[in-house]
C-alpha cells in the first residue's frame, strides 16, 4: 500500500526526469494524502507530456458517486487487466505520479513507527498511476472530476520489513511505454510493475507528526539516523 508520499522537487527536476517542458510552479508537499489534489505526469494523443493536478482516490467513469475513490487510493499490478474500476484506465489512460518518498509504518512496542522510504540521490522518481475523468450524471454532467491511483506490486527486500506491498517505482527509460497512449498491450505493461532493486533504497525512521496529515513542512522527511 501507499497511503502518503512526500514530493518536492523543484520544477527544473520535472523538466529534467519527467521530460515536462515549461511546468507550472508546484508547491512543495512532505506529507500528501489521500483525496488532495496532487501534480501527476501523463501525455496527450501526440505524445507531448504536461503536469496535470489530480485528486487522489480514483473514481471510475461508471461511478454514481465520487465516494467510491475514498476506497481507490492503490491499484495492485497484478489484476490492473481485470478489475472494472482499472482496467479500461490501464488501458488507455496511465500517469507517473512524481515522488521524493512514500512514508509506511511498522508497530514497535504500542505504538506505530512511520519511516521514510526514498531512492538514492535527490532527484525524483516517478510512481506508475492510473487516471481517470468522472462526470456527475446527477447533475448532467456539469460537475466534472479527474483522479488517479498508485499502482502497488509486491515489496523488494528493503520494504518487506514494513509493507507486503509497495508502489511499482518506474525507471526513466519506462517512461515512454508507460505514458504512450496508443499502447494497449497491458500484458507487455504489466511486465513493467515489478518490485525496484533493493539496493536502490533508502528507510529512515521519521516523526509521528507525519501520522496527522495537517503537519505538512520539511522536518517530516527528516531523521538522524538510518536502518
Amino acid at each position: 500500500m501507499c497511503g502518503r508520499f512526500a514530493f518536492y522537487s523543484p520544477a527544473e527536476a520535472v523538466t529534467r526526469v519527467f521530460g515536462v517542458e515549461d511546468p507550472p510552479a508546484i508547491e512543495p508537499r512532505f506529507n500528501i494524502a489521500p483525496t488532495q489534489f496532487v501534480p501527476v505526469v501523463r501525455s496527450d494523443d501526440d505524445g507531448v507530456r504536461s503536469v496535470a493536478m489530480l485528486r487522489w482516490g480514483l473514481v471510475p467513469f461508471w461511478a454514481k458517486d465520487r465516494s467510491i475513490g475514498n476506497r481507490m487510493i492503490n491499484a495492485r499490478a497484478e489484476t490492473l487487466a481485470e478489475k472494472p474500476a482499472f482496467r479500461d484506465s490501464f488501458r488507455k489512460r496511465r500517469c507517473i505520479v512524481p515522488a521524493n518518498g512514500f512514508f509506511e509504518w511498522r508497530k514497535q512496542g504500542s505504538v506505530k513507527q512511520p519511516y521514510f522510504i526514498a531512492l538514492g540521490g535527490d532527484e525524483p522518481f516517478g510512481m506508475a498511476g492510473l487516471w481517470a475523468r468522472w462526470r456527475d450524471r446527477e447533475k448532467n454532467g456539469d460537475e466534472r472530476l479527474e483522479t488517479f491511483t498508485i499502482v502497488t506490486t509486491e515489496p523488494n527486500s528493503a520494504v518487506e520489513p514494513l509493507h507486503d506491498r509497495m508502489p511499482a517505482i518506474l525507471p526513466p527509460e519506462q517512461f515512454d511505454a508507460w505514458l504512450a497512449p496508443e499502447n494497449e498491450d497491458t500484458a507487455a505493461l504489466q511486465t513493467l510493475l515489478g518490485p525496484c532493486p533493493a539496493d536502490e533504497i533508502t528507510v529512515w525512521p521519521v516523526s509521528r507528526r507525519v501520522n496527522d496529515p495537517k503537519n505538512d513542512e520539511p522536518s517530516l522527511v527528516e531523521s538522524d539516523s538510518l536502518i
